[in-house]
């Protein structure tokens, strides 16, 4: 059986270009918290830094899903493959899940202040417009 493949809108590329680039800022924050640079930790307070070598490891393993998860389905929204759907569902799940830790069972609000807290409103909502784009573009047939 041959899936018809639709051509492509011009959005694609954009959508998926700038949010690579909004995931990749994402991506290296991991990795620069992660590794400890000090340039990158320097800009937190002694406080918000204990706070970040304290995560579990559920939750550090949920932000990585969550970083990874969204950086990789970008690529293949790009590439316009169905996995872009896969992948910024598992991302959503994985930013759940760590922000469960940072805002529920820990006192994350209160080191980052509010800012921490409207930022990652932002994320989640940039999150799931992601997945709700990929399965809209699936679901249209754009990617195979």
């Amino acid at each position: 059986m041959s899936r018809s493949i639709a051509r492509a809108p011009t959005h694609l590329r954009a959508v998926g270009s700038v949010s690579l680039l909004w995931n990749a800022v994402g991506a290296f924050g991991y990795l620069a918290t992660r590794l400890g640079l000090e340039s990158w930790m320097d800009k937190y307070s002694d406080a918000q830094q204990a706070f970040f070598d304290g995560y579990p490891a559920w939750a550090v393993s949920c932000w990585a899903l969550g970083v990874w998860g969204a950086a990789f389905g970008s690529i293949a929204l790009l590439l316009r493959s169905r996995l872009a759907v896969v992948l910024f569902a598992v991302s959503l799940i994985g930013l759940i899940g760590s922000s469960v830790h940072s805002f529920l069972l820990s006192d994350g609000v209160a080191l980052m202040g509010s800012s921490g807290a409207v930022f990652s409103a932002v994320i989640v909502i940039v999150a799931v417009g992601l997945l709700v784009y990929a399965r809209r573009m699936s679901a249209a047939g754009v990617l195979r």
